[in-house]
């Protein structure tokens, strides 16, 4: 039975887990917009919990182009459902971004986002729903309209960057059957993102690069994301991650052509969730494609 559901106050799911952000950093900070330069075109897919029956995916889509020399344009698309579709959660926005150069090097872009989600929950497809008993006691959703909008600062060079941001400012009540004795309440919380990184060179043909997420929301605890990797002649990324007290990573990068990037990281949970026998990890690959002239990209890459 699933009557257990009406006595609490659950949070909806947030804003999704990436683990290979640094390849689609504008998912999370829209002021990402323009920075590459170039029209960039982004999907990815994450299966998370792989084995647990019901566990989430992710799929998303953005791209993102200059427009002129200092204001850039994006549009993001994120379907994120857990329980077999018993919640899936689709968001569409609209990215904007505009670029201050403080040097001829150093740049410092603020963006803007604003957008919407559609919110579908089916109590149906939970394990032991049983129409007659329950049907009066859930009210599903469908296809509910949220409005939201966010915001972000992201300073960059050639060899470091740092990003605040926002995606999401208004925290919204998906529901509340305030009419039954036994509620069921979702919320969506606001969430606050930091990142930073750094490209050191080792020798021409080997570049070290660190970087760090943190990830706050309220009621639950700091996200630490700590990673490193070594790019070898601007083309293989191989590197590691760790989730503070959740999670190890693996990931790896090619740029195939000078368009077309392939990334892959699988994650590794150390928490009681990830010893068990029916979870095999998650996994992630992102598509990263770009037009560009070739001759620039060569002369002067982007590394983040």
């Amino acid at each position: 039975t699933i009557l257990f559901i009406f006595i609490l106050k659950v949070d909806a799911q947030q804003d999704v887990q990436l683990t290979q952000y640094i390849f689609n950093t504008i998912a999370i900070n829209p002021a990402y917009a323009g920075s590459r330069e170039t029209l960039s075109v982004n999907a990815l897919y994450r299966s998370q919990w792989i084995g647990l029956d019901g566990s989430p995916t992710t799929q998303t889509l953005n791209l993102n182009s200059p427009v002129g020399k200092k204001t850039g344009l994006g549009f993001s698309f994120v379907n994120d459902e857990i329980g077999n579709n018993t919640v899936q959660e689709t968001f569409f926005d609209g990215v904007f971004s505009y670029t201050i150069n403080l040097t001829a090097e150093k740049k410092l872009a603020f963006g803007l986002k604003a957008g919407a989600q559609l919110l579908n929950l089916d109590f149906s497809k939970l394990i032991g729903f049983t129409e007659e008993q329950d049907l009066n006691f859930i009210p599903n959703v469908d296809n509910r309209f949220l409005p939201n909008f966010g915001a972000g600062i992201y300073y960059y060079s050639e060899r470091f960057y740092f990003g605040l941001s926002v995606p999401n400012f208004l925290q919204t009540e998906h529901f509340d059957n305030s009419d039954s004795s036994n509620t069921f309440l979702g919320n969506e919380q606001r969430t606050y993102y930091i990142i930073s990184g750094h490209v050191f060179d080792i020798n021409p043909f080997l570049k070290f690069k660190p970087a760090i997420l943190l990830k706050g929301t309220q009621g639950s605890p700091l996200q630490t994301d700590i990673s490193t990797s070594f790019l070898y002649n601007d083309k293989l990324s191989l590197g590691a991650a760790y989730r503070l007290g959740a999670a190890f990573s693996a990931i790896i990068g090619f740029q195939t052509t000078n368009e077309l990037m392939i990334g892959i990281a699988y994650d590794r949970e150390i928490t009681e969730l990830g010893n068990s026998s029916f979870n095999n990890g998650s996994f992630e690959v992102v598509l990263r494609y770009e037009i560009f002239n070739s001759l620039k990209n060569v002369l002067n890459p982007r590394f983040f």
